[in-house]
This record gives structure tokens, C-alpha cells and sequence, in this order.
């Protein structure tokens, strides 16, 4: 027989910082076992062989190269500042401010029925919290085959996790340590107003491109930022690539990795191949869900 088991949230945080640090410092021994130079700061170019580099430790060094990757990543979307719900990673938060929080809250609001949204949402949900999930579309996890998505809906409505589909967030108001207002449009056409402690953002992510001075290295990006390759990664300047969440396609590392591989053996001469057919995605709640290659609708369209 036990007392009450209680959550250790600080010791939760603790063991996630460390999983972090570890991770994060297995990547800086692989560096140095394989002679790697590694500047910390931020990269932009300055001619189409060239990189500034302003140092963390400040300063700042330039360098030539024949050949560059870029492989900036993605940041998460925000609500317009004139919604009231600009992001301020503390109340309003994306899933860096999710990761971060300094308890568990009693309510948290969920803006998109995504992966990322999802993922953080069964954490805080069997954590204890009241989650509610607000989706503009009638399904969550849209790009999933529509039967796997409908049991995975049900799985996570019996867990407790509250769901309002084809519902748009129109305005709210960010209280701060009062908590935070969310009106919600439905698909009826009627307006509530959700209470919460924490609301999280989630409505996808964008290619992280801004600051790199591309326009002086000659790279073009489309209106939202991704830049624009070949089918070997190249974009229109020779010995410049793309790679990952900075270009078209899904935003998953296994798929950013595979195109690191497939762009150095390109410019080494060896072909350079990524099957995209054939990168599995993966929904970290509980239970999990995975998927691979085309879905049911999509190969009967």
C-alpha cells in the first residue's frame, strides 16, 4: 500500500533538462571525434561563397566555402498581436513555452488539432490538466488516413481531452497569473468564451530563414520563406543547398537527416537519393500513431 501519489513537476523539468543536455552534448563529442568545427552564433551570408558569423561570445568571423547546407530549421506560428493573443511563451505559449512551464495548470486551451498541439496536449492532459483542444477543421491530424484519425480522436476524448472542431478562435485576452480568455466560434456559428490558465498555440510551423542575407548570396525563398531547391537539394546558386524544415516537404529530423546524407553524397559525386514515400511519421501521445506512405483516400483519389 502507498499514500497519494503526487506529481515531482520540478523533478520532471529536472530529468527533461538533463535528457536535453545530454542529447545536445552527445551531438558536440560527435563533432570533436570527427574533427568538426563548430561556431556558435548566428550565420548569414555575404556574398555567395561567403559567411558571417556573430559569435555567442561575441565578435565575429567570416569564412569562404565551396559548397554551403543550409539547415536553419523552422520556428513555431503565432496568432496576430491584434487577436490579444500574441505569444509570450509564459501564458500564451508555442512548445517551447510548453516545455518550460513552472507547474502544472488546472486548464490549458489548445489552439490546433496538429501533432505538435496533440503532443503536448495528452502530456498535460494525464498530468492532470483540463485540456481543450479548438480545431478549424472537422478532424484532427487532417493528413492522417481518416480512419486511424477517427479511432485516434476517440482515444483521446476518452482520456479526457475535450474537443471543438470546425471552431476558430477569434479574439481573447491574456490576464496573465488570472489566467487567460479565448473566444471560440463554432461551427454553428455561435460564440463561447473558454477560461484557462495557459493557452497553447499550436497552429504550425514556418521555415526559419529571416537574418540569413540570402538575397546577397543570390537564394530565393517563396512567400513564406522556404527556399527553393532542385531534386538534389541545390537551390538556383551552384554549391549553395537546402535541407530540412528550410524547404518544402514535412517538417520531421529523420527527413532532414536523410537529406543531409542525400546533398553531401550529391555534391561528392555519388547520386544522392530520399525515397519520401517512404519517411514514417509519428504522433508522441499516448497511445501513439504512425503512419507511412500513402493513405487509403489518397490512393483511391
Amino acid at each position: 500500500m502507498t499514500g497519494p501519489v503526487s506529481i515531482d513537476f520540478k523533478q520532471l523539468m529536472k530529468s527533461k533538462d538533463t535528457a536535453v543536455t545530454g542529447l545536445t552534448g552527445g551531438i558536440d563529442y560527435l563533432f570533436k571525434k570527427n574533427k568538426v568545427d563548430y561556431l556558435k552564433g548566428w550565420g548569414k551570408f555575404n556574398s555567395a561563397t561567403g559567411v558571417d558569423v556573430d559569435l555567442n561570445a561575441g565578435g565575429t568571423e567570416s569564412f569562404t566555402a565551396k559548397n554551403i547546407i543550409i539547415a536553419t530549421g523552422s520556428e513555431p506560428n503565432a496568432l496576430p498581436a491584434a487577436t490579444g493573443l500574441a505569444t509570450d511563451e509564459k501564458y500564451v505559449v508555442s512548445s517551447t513555452g510548453a516545455l518550460s512551464l513552472d507547474k502544472i495548470p488546472k486548464k490549458m486551451v489548445v489552439i490546433g488539432g496538429g501533432v505538435i498541439g496533440l503532443e503536448m496536449g495528452s502530456v498535460y492532459q494525464r498530468l492532470g490538466t483540463e485540456v481543450t483542444v479548438v480545431h478549424p477543421q472537422d478532424r484532427i491530424c487532417g493528413f492522417l488516413d481518416k480512419e486511424v484519425g477517427a479511432a485516434f480522436q476517440r482515444s483521446l476524448k476518452k482520456q479526457g481531452i475535450k474537443f471543438k472542431l470546425s471552431s476558430k478562435v477569434l479574439s481573447g485576452t491574456n490576464n496573465g497569473e488570472k489566467g487567460c480568455t479565448v473566444n471560440v466560434e463554432g461551427k454553428d456559428g455561435k460564440t463561447e468564451t473558454l477560461e484557462t490558465d495557459i493557452v497553447l498555440v499550436s497552429i504550425g510551423r514556418h521555415a526559419f530563414t529571416g537574418g540569413l542575407q540570402l538575397e546577397k548570396a543570390g537564394v530565393t525563398v517563396d512567400d513564406r520563406g522556404v527556399i527553393d531547391t532542385d531534386d538534389h537539394w541545390q537551390t538556383k546558386v551552384p554549391g549553395i543547398y537546402a535541407i530540412g524544415d528550410a524547404i518544402k516537404g514535412k517538417m520531421l529530423a529523420h527527413k532532414a537527416e536523410e537529406e543531409g546524407i542525400a546533398a553531401i553524397e550529391h555534391i561528392l559525386g555519388e547520386g544522392g537519393h530520399v525515397n519520401y514515400d517512404c519517411i514514417p511519421g509519428v504522433v508522441y501521445t499516448h497511445p501513439e500513431v504512425a503512419d507511412v506512405g500513402l493513405t487509403e483516400e489518397q490512393l483511391i483519389e
